[in-house]
């Protein structure tokens, strides 16, 4: 899912090493939603001392626009609250203007451009989330 949704376009950087290095470790956060047999989405957060990091997020297509990120997001968020921890950084492309909208709409704010992030690719939007900060529930 990676690959198809997230790296599409960049060389793979997300290898099933990587990525197993990343649920087997201490420091990190997983989850994986479901429908049945099928995984609709997924999620890897890295915690530190005072921040967390939102490393990688996907949604399958068919399952978009239902929840199942906010789900993720908010669980992860939840786990970094309970560790102490109150901000959630993250990169997204810069020109995926779905997925910043999506982030904004869970409370994170813009803090700056890298540029090159992506293999010297594409830029990078930074947006930062602080936890301490309650948003109204969705009606």
């Amino acid at each position: 899912m990676s690959r198809c949704l997230v790296e599409a376009g960049l060389p793979y950087s997300w290898t099933p090493s990587r990525v197993r290095h990343c649920v087997l470790h201490k420091d990190f956060a997983a989850i994986v939603a479901r429908d049945g047999r099928r995984t609709a989405g997924f999620a890897i957060m890295e915690c530190f001392d005072e921040h967390a990091h939102l490393c990688l997020l996907a949604v399958r297509p068919g399952y978009r626009r239902r929840g199942v990120g906010r789900s993720l997001v908010e669980w992860l968020e939840t786990s970094a609250r309970t560790a102490g921890i109150f901000s959630v950084r993250l990169e997204v492309r810069a020109g995926n203007e779905a997925a910043k909208r999506f982030y904004r709409s869970l409370g994170y704010r813009d803090t700056g451009v890298a540029r090159g992030y992506y293999s010297r690719i594409e830029d990078a939007l930074r947006m930062e989330h602080d936890l301490r900060v309650v948003r109204a529930p969705r009606t």
